[in-house]
């Protein structure tokens, strides 16, 4: 029995012997950070980052450099992102000294109404996945207004070297290999040719280090290159993805395409411990981060240990209280009120503080009456330009619908709809879904300081946090901050929380059995799992040095010249 636990107990902490020889002395730091004078990227891929180093070098800005990766990456690992999807950007602008917010996400079809949906759900489809899950594509549009503002390069540009590459082939790694195989068996299951003919060779995914090539998209993408916006979301383009839907019982329209619009907006910002953390405002997620921040900040986590029982229990509570907020509040702004200035007050968050035991994991409601799968990169220049985004298909290939010749997936973003009536974010016709993507930056004294990032649906903001706490409280170097482990918990009231909305919580490797023991007698749900704690990029500046970083669970590089 005792060589049982002990075998138990080294299993747990195996992680903490890996990497003790680093000089950080941090047990989980995998790497340095990346320091570069003149610009940096970090991105999830080597190639979207060197494409974007080759973009600052031949004169192009930050805003140019992240397109031409963004568009790179929808080639190179296109069941994270493309072209079908959104995308969402905060921008520091080094002339105006300001931040700037873009909402590049689509809205629902015109013509499919409330009822219509319904009806269709009741005769058995679904709007998960599917033709009715496609909302308007913002991608492209949000590449074409961010160009216009800040752009210097010309547009065509951007898109060669993705051209190329479509052309030529573009060796498949690791990660995205793993990506493809989960899918793999459904897809060989369904009807679905033109899928299957952009991206399966002799009846399955190409495997890691074959060439993966997509002469459809390199043909769209030149479009794209000639005719600008309206490339897209006009001419033959456009009709296809109708069309395409159309026969699949899907309702985008023509006139859905042609007129949708990105928006300007105002990040948010709450102060944490004298750093102002940035978020964009719904119908995203970010402000939930601003939220958990602001019901931490009268914790004293720099007295805990990371990783200690202490350190994740404050976290999971604050992050239960902020996300049963979400779950009522969040949503399209132009179909409902939402209380941002009482949500991010600094009097609400200590009311909501207050309900944490900090020897008891809780339940909780929301504090006020109510009235998956994507990339992410930043990229800053020699001018002190910086670029924060994030793009994504929502679900892995999202609708899984792929117009035919075209050569990329369209996103399943309506399925962030829910069609309880009454909710802020119940489903309507030209309404923007909930989205999870969020991009997130910090200034310090009015300047910029971290741009910053992390993948993977309800988890981002979760991650966002932990990262904002890693780099504040726990005194860790950009890379440190992302390599930590990482906790993710799921599950509200709201949502569908078990054990009286308590949820579950997900520890990976690297905390140690104290730790969870005294976890699981405060009442917290324990389990373990991989693959689930998202992938970050970052990029700090520092006395007019660059600092980059990427972290160890994904194939991405942060490089600099």
């Amino acid at each position: 029995m005792k060589t049982k636990l002990l075998f138990l107990f080294v299993l747990l902490n195996t992680s903490l012997v890996i990497g003790q020889d680093r000089l950080s002395g941090k047990s989980f730091a995998s790497r340095s950070e990346v320091l570069a004078q003149n610009g940096m990227a970090a991105t999830n891929h080597p190639l979207a980052t060197q494409i974007a180093l080759d973009i600052l070098k031949n004169g192009g800005n930050a805003v140019d450099a992240a397109i031409a990766a963004n568009a790179f990456l929808g080639l190179a690992d296109p069941a994270m992102n493309g072209i079908g999807g959104d995308l969402f950007a905060i921008i520091w602008s080094a002339k105006d000294k300001k931040l700037y917010g873009l909402n590049a996400s689509g809205k629902s079809p015109k013509n499919l109404t409330y009822k219509e949906l319904e009806k269709e759900i009741g005769d058995g489809k679904t709007y998960r996945t599917g033709a009715l899950s496609v909302t308007t594509p913002g991608c492209v549009d949000g590449w074409f207004e961010l160009h216009s503002r800040f752009g210097v390069m010309n547009f065509a540009d951007l898109l060669t070297p993705t051209i190329k590459y479509a052309r030529a082939g573009v060796p498949i790694t690791s990660e995205v290999s793993d990506f493809f195989i989960m899918f793999e068996e459904n897809i060989q299951k369904s009807e679905n040719p033109s899928f299957k003919k952009v991206f399966f060779t002799n009846d399955h995914f190409p495997r890691k280090g074959e060439l993966f090539t997509n002469t459809d998209l390199a043909n769209t993408l030149e479009i794209i290159s000639n005719e600008g916006r309206n490339g897209f979301y006009t001419g033959k383009v456009a009709q296809t993805i109708v069309n395409h839907l159309k026969e699949k019982g899907g309702y985008l329209s023509l006139d859905d395409l042609k007129n949708n619009k990105p928006k300007w907006v105002e990040p948010l910002s709450i102060n944490y411990k004298g750093f102002d953390i940035w978020e964009l405002p719904p119908n995203g997620q970010g402000i939930s981060v601003l939220q958990i921040l602001n019901i931490l900040e009268g914790t004293d986590l720099s007295e805990m240990t990371f990783g200690s029982a202490a350190h994740i229990h404050h976290f999971i509570e604050a992050k239960k209280l902020a996300y049963e907020d979400m779950a009522r509040f969040y949503g399209d702004p132009e179909f409902g009120d939402i209380p941002l200035e009482e949500l991010l007050s600094k009097e609400y968050s200590a009311k909501r503080r207050a309900l944490i035991d900090p020897k008891k994991s809780g339940s909780y409601e929301p504090g006020l009456e109510a009235g998956d799968h994507t990339i992410y990169l930043t990229v800053a220049d020699k001018d002190g330009n910086m670029i924060s985004l994030i793009q994504s298909l929502s679900a892995g290939f999202g609708s899984k619908e792929v117009p035919d010749g075209l050569g990329f997936a369209l996103q399943n973003r309506g399925s962030g709809f829910v069609m309880d009536k009454g909710h802020i974010n119940q489903y309507a016709p030209e309404k923007r879904p909930f989205h999870t993507i969020i991009p997130a930056f910090v200034t310090k004294d009015g300047s910029p300081f971290i741009s910053f990032g992390l993948m993977g649906g309800d988890m981002q903001p979760q991650g966002h946090t932990q990262i904002i706490i890693n780099l504040i409280d726990f005194g860790m170097n950009l890379q440190e901050a992302g390599d930590a482990p990482r906790i993710y918990h799921y599950g509200t009231t709201a949502r569908g929380g078990h054990k009286d909305g308590v949820g579950e919580t997900y520890l990976e490797s690297g905390f140690d059995y104290e730790s969870i023991r005294d976890l699981m007698d405060m009442g917290h749900d324990i389990r373990m799992m991989k693959g689930i704690y998202g992938g970050y990029q970052a990029i700090m500046k520092k006395n007019n040095i660059y600092y980059g970083a990427s972290e160890s669970r994904k194939d991405g590089q942060a490089a600099g010249y």
